[in-house]
């Protein structure tokens, strides 16, 4: 404890505080409160009984920990953040709360009992989330909701299409944007693929998606043999691919534009128009372990593929 600094006037009904965190003015930690090694907790926070903090985890001045909550390495909470221990309305009794590595919870946000917030997330000040975020998720309002992710949203990296007739390969591996052949007549206009040929593998399966509300997101998993092709027969969506070292936003808006995502590619739609209705083509007929996700799993296992 000899290289702990706790202010006077902070109340520390714990010892069990790592190497270098500091405890500010009038900071309350009741027993049972684990705090790892350089964190910092910042004057007026308050730390219920067995909430257990990481390392390098900064707690902002006036934050609120309930009972239970945990938070992992490097995470960042700001100013009067509150995690409350009421569950969701409708939700079963609520588990601890989890806070992933890297995660960064805006100023004067409220975070519902019972919810992750995932790695590298970013919860935007003032939101009010209900709902478990994703990993790398960016969200706002009351209730949050997605906006973006990060990295493809910092680099404004959505692509609007490939242009002329032709195949663009995208920043992430193997993940391909197909623009497919159009005719225009007045009688209406066509869009057509070949299978096989367009379409890169043996379609053995189809499915549609449609009456998505807004703040919905859908996909959020990886296949360690399907392929799939994408493309939104009617409205739009945003598409988020992602082959654990790469991350872009595709914006499908035409039935002319197809996206083939290969097997070891996390896929997420989000953000679908009121009247989108998304066709999803695949090389495998429905096999439930065939699916990744666990998007940690799915870093492991690209990981040991590259190996």
């Amino acid at each position: 404890m000899n290289d702990v600094l706790i202010h006077g006037t902070a109340l520390c009904d714990t010892r069990r505080l790592g190497s270098g965190t500091s405890v500010m003015a009038f900071a309350r930690l009741l027993q049972d409160v684990q705090v790892g090694a350089l964190c910092h907790v910042g004057s007026y926070a308050f730390l219920d009984r067995d909430v257990v903090i990481g390392d390098r985890v900064t707690i902002s001045a006036g934050a609120h920990l309930s009972t239970g909550v945990r938070v992992e390495d490097d995470v960042v909470i700001g100013p009067h953040v509150v995690f409350v221990g009421d569950a969701p309305v409708g939700a079963n009794q609520p588990g601890n709360t989890v806070v992933r590595a890297g995660a960064c919870v805006g100023a004067n946000s409220t975070i519902l009992g019972g919810l992750t917030i995932g790695s590298k997330s970013r919860v935007c000040a003032g939101s009010v989330v209900t709902r478990s975020v994703p990993p790398n998720a960016i969200v706002t309002g009351n209730p949050a909701q997605i906006i973006g992710y990060v990295d493809t949203a910092e680099q404004n990296q959505v692509v609007q299409g490939v242009g002329k007739s032709g195949v663009r390969p995208t920043s992430v591996s193997g993940v391909t944007l197909h623009q497919m052949a159009e005719v225009e007549d007045l009688r209406g206009n066509l869009s057509v693929g070949e299978l096989g040929r367009d379409v890169p593998f043996e379609v053995k399966r189809y499915f549609l998606v449609y009456d998505v509300p807004n703040m919905e997101i859908r996909g959020e998993h990886a296949h360690l043999r399907c392929h799939q092709f994408l493309i939104a027969v009617k409205g739009s969506l945003h598409v988020v691919v992602d082959d654990g070292r790469s991350r872009e936003e595709i914006l499908l808006d035409r039935p002319s534009l197809g996206l083939h995502l290969p097997p070891l590619t996390w896929g997420i739609q989000y953000r679908y128009s009121a009247d989108a209705v998304l066709l999803v083509l695949a090389s495998h007929h429905y096999d439930a372990s065939d699916y990744i996700r666990d998007h940690d799993q799915f870093l492991a296992l690209v990981s040991d593929a590259r190996a």
